[in-house]
């Protein structure tokens, strides 16, 4: 009896081996077939599709692998938002891989895991019903608000995608990220890349190599200075385990911060978020501390008052007139469907209806809550803060629950300092969500690290569930 189960046992695993050794095959035929398919059509088909069709073979490479290790997607999809060589004819690939991941996602979940499953929590709540409202204001953005018409459908749907992309970037951590080492690959290549740019920010010369390596899409959105100098700064303060290298790192925070305000003080989204994002980190991290340092530098702005009015106000004062003025003319848009706003992109066409400083044109608000309000309503600005405030909520919570002096404690007030900041600068434009006819969806590639990080607070709370280690 026990012969035969063993033989049994013996033919089961062998079919299971050849059925393995078949799909092997089978992956290394479609390879070798599309790099040979992609070397004959980029000999007869024209110049500027050969980048298109040379890169489908590592495409579909990088589709097994994605497959094989689906965070491994997420650290290249942060890499790859930086990089100036990312970008392609007719889209904006770091976009496209988003997209790419998510459709990787679901059929993972319907082909392998056999269930649509998301993980269960406040924030994903939130995120799901902010979902949903930004679908219903699409859907009621066709209704004929004004006599005139709004957006294209083209720009409504890009519009539409710009935030359904960023909701994709939170749960794609939260859902694929259970290894905290993957987490790792998401902050410290990022945290590199950042103190590669400061450094060539300051040396003569650097700034046109930094055109060349760096998207400009990407260190040009407020959020990435923020972030680099939340990552970075949490880590070199709270990690403790990284030993000489938090100097490096504490550096890679300093020379962002530099640049930002005495290199670029004009502009003031570039360093007041990631000041106050520095600021929240020692807050919450170092709260003993927190109290005199804030005393002394309050001390020293007193003393500089006149100094500091001059350099926050600079240019600025045309540009807070206009933007005043843009807010009056887009509470009338607003009141038009207060509930759900008039739908994604559409009004920049109805702005010219309505007169500022003297002139009838096109603009946007260059404020996300307004945007909010304008495209999704009340209900998608309280499905945003209601998120913020469960994203805010879980790293308070996690803070408790992490071990300290490690990885996780300083990713975790990191995130809480970002949070805060990026709510802060999205006051001072479409930074979070991007407006796509202001910012557009290229500015993904610096607003996603905010949804990014913010869904590894997600991930270290189900690995502490799951009992996987953290430090």
């Amino acid at each position: 009896m026990e012969s035969g189960l063993y033989a049994y046992r013996r033919l089961e695993q062998s079919v299971i081996e050849q059925e393995a050794l078949k799909r092997r095959w089978l992956q290394l035929l479609v390879i070798f077939g599309v790099i040979v398919v992609s070397a004959s059509l980029s000999i007869v088909l024209p110049s500027k599709a050969h980048i298109i069709v040379i890169g489908l073979p590592f495409a579909i490479i990088g589709l097994f692998v994605v497959l094989k290790w689906p965070p491994l997607g997420l650290v290249v999809l942060i890499i790859g938002n930086l990089l100036n060589a990312t970008a392609i004819p007719f889209i904006d690939l770091p976009a496209a891989v988003l997209l790419g991941l998510t459709v990787l996602w679901f059929f993972r979940m319907l082909t392998l895991e056999k269930e649509i499953k998301f993980v269960s929590g406040p924030s994903i709540t939130a995120v799901l019903f902010f979902t949903i409202t930004t679908i219903l204001s699409f859907a009621v953005g066709q209704f004929p608000w004004f006599p005139v018409s709004g957006a294209p459908m083209e720009t409504q749907i890009g519009g539409l995608f710009i935030f359904l992309a960023s909701f994709c970037a939170f749960i794609l951590v939260a859902q694929q990220v259970r290894d905290i080492r993957w987490l790792k690959w998401m902050v410290f290549p990022f945290i590199v890349m950042a103190g590669i740019f400061g450094i060539l920010a300051v040396v003569p010369g650097g700034r046109k190599i930094i055109r060349s390596i760096y998207s400009v899409r990407a260190t040009g959105g407020s959020l990435f200075w923020l972030w680099s100098v939340a990552v970075a700064a949490s880590q070199a303060i709270f990690n403790k385990k990284l030993k000489y290298w938090r100097i490096p790192i504490g550096g890679v925070a300093l020379v962002i911060l530099y640049t930002g305000i005495i290199l670029g003080r004009s502009w003031v989204s570039g360093w007041v978020p990631p000041l106050v994002a520095l600021v929240v980190i020692v807050w919450v991290g170092k709260p003993k501390i927190a109290l005199p340092l804030s005393f002394v530098a309050a001390l020293g702005m007193a003393s500089q008052y006149q100094s500091l009015v001059g350099l926050v106000a600079g240019d600025n004062e045309y540009s807070t007139i206009s933007r005043l003025d843009a807010w009056r003319v887009m509470g009338e848009i607003i009141m038009t469907n207060p509930v759900l706003g008039v739908g994604p992109s559409n009004y920049y066409f109805y702005t010219p209806l309505y007169n500022i400083l003297g002139f009838y044109v096109q603009f946007n608000s260059h404020n996300n809550y307004v945007d909010l309000l304008a495209q999704n309503g009340f209900v998608g600005l309280i499905c945003f803060l209601w998120f913020c405030w469960t994203v805010g909520r879980l790293g308070m919570r996690l803070l408790k629950q992490v071990p300290q002096d490690g990885f996780a404690h300083a990713f975790v007030v990191g995130t809480i300092g970002g949070l805060v900041a990026s709510i802060l600068a999205g006051m001072l434009g479409d930074w979070v969500i991007p407006f796509y006819y202001n910012i557009g969806i290229n500015g993904l590639r610096a607003s996603s690290l905010a949804w990014m990080y913010w869904g590894g607070l997600v991930a270290i709370e189900q690995m502490l569930l799951l009992g996987k280690p953290i430090d």
